[in-house]
């Protein structure tokens, strides 16, 4: 009995070790776009400034906005993408304009009905800046937010620069690659789910494949991270959205966002989003959780009513998988049952043959043999747009 515990014990602090080990074993050499003043400062002379920014745009410890002001240059305009310019709104909630109260600047939204700079809103802009920290995954909306500042800038003859920041997933790449029949807001190229980019290679890869509007480029300047490469680990300090608040939800985020197209919860509404899933009946589990409203989640799916399901908190890191997804569909008497919003998955999964495959009971095996043509073309084109070394 003895043996068998501290076996058990031992697993367990392997694996406690290793996410601790994967999430902050981080060069403290490494220097993101934005931390690199040297190299772009230069660019804004006599230049009114835009900047598409949110709470992750910092320069060490203080925000890109006050690095700028501080530095006499002068921004007249901020632009807001989904969960607002302080990343505190709900996923999909409505992000009105206004004035930055530390600063006076406006502050304009380019989430919901308003997903690209107007000219009126660009009028008397120069330069435009990007700089957000993304998580390199086709669905996280700030590279389409990105997308649309890149179109605007074209045409209006405007500069873009994007202050880049490393991609915690790295160099991987997997799961299927979009169909640009069910190209939208959350999957907006003909890219896999985990596109091993970061938003400056991404940005690279956008313009040189005319992907803008009729095929026109951006006047764009990619300020890459110095010290990093996609072989490098990567903790995010300030979490990039309410529902992503550390780095075990960054790694299962590509794996069980597909949930969001299903009656399967996430953990929205938990002090542990994107690190559970749970259904309200006894057979999905034994681990419980019940959703309500919080900060980052006004009204979650199923609040207020417990679910059972999977705690995933301390799993270690592994690859994008569909076991998860799998497993709770056998649950139901037809797979096919779990799937409750099947234009939004088929929109997550960039075509509308997964939900058919998880019909059939394919395997994961099979499931991903099917998406490797288009795979192997996409790695191919990946190699164009690189600025940083990979594990090749």
């Amino acid at each position: 009995m003895k043996n068998i515990f501290f076996t058990l014990l031992l697993i367990l602090l392997v694996q406690i070790s290793f996410i601790v080990n994967f999430s902050f074993a981080q060069p403290s050499s490494i220097q993101t776009g934005a931390e690199q003043t040297e190299r772009y400062f230069s660019m804004f002379d006599k230049k009114n400034i835009a900047l598409v920014v949110n709470q992750t745009s910092v320069v060490g410890q203080k925000h890109l906005v006050d690095t700028l002001l501080k530095a006499g240059f002068k921004i007249q305009v901020i632009f807001a993408p989904e969960h607002g310019f302080r990343g505190d709104a709900d996923a999909g909630a409505t992000i009105h304009n206004s004035k930055d109260d530390k600063t006076g600047i406006p502050v304009m939204s380019i989430y919901g009905k308003n997903k690209k700079p107007t000219a009126e809103q660009l009028q008397g802009v120069d330069l435009v800046i990007f700089d957000i920290q993304d998580v390199g995954v086709r669905f996280y909306t700030y590279i389409s937010t990105m997308h649309y500042v890149m179109e605007a800038c074209a045409e209006n003859g405007i500069e873009m620069l994007i202050l880049d920041r490393p991609n915690p997933h790295g160099a991987l790449v997997d799961g299927p690659v979009l169909d640009l029949k069910f190209q939208s807001f959350v999957g907006m190229h003909p890219i896999p789910v985990l596109h091993g980019l970061t938003v400056g290679e991404l940005a690279l890869m956008i313009n040189g494949e005319k992907w803008l509007n009729n095929g026109i480029q951006c006047a764009l300047t990619v300020i890459p991270c110095k010290g990093w490469d996609h072989a490098m680990p990567w903790s995010i300090k300030i979490p990039p959205s309410p529902n992503l608040p550390n780095d075990q939800a960054i790694m299962l985020y590509p794996s069980l966002c597909f949930f969001e197209g299903t009656d399967i919860s996430v953990g929205r509404g938990t002090e542990f989003p994107f690190q559970v899933i749970g259904y309200p009946d006894p057979k999905f589990g034994v681990f419980t959780f019940t959703p309500k409203s919080s900060y980052g989640a006004a009204d979650p799916l199923h609040k207020g009513k417990q679910c059972y399901g999977m705690d995933l908190r301390y799993v270690p890191y592994q690859s994008f998988t569909l076991k998860y997804l799998l497993n709770f569909s056998k649950r139901f008497g037809k797979p096919e049952q779990m799937i409750t919003r099947l234009s939004h998955f088929n929109l997550l999964a960039g075509n509308d043959i997964l939900a058919k495959q998880i019909a059939q009971r394919q395997s994961e095996e099979e499931i991903k043999a099917s998406w490797q043509p288009e795979l192997n073309e996409y790695k191919e084109l990946r190699k164009k747009y690189l600025l940083y070394n990979d594990f090749e």
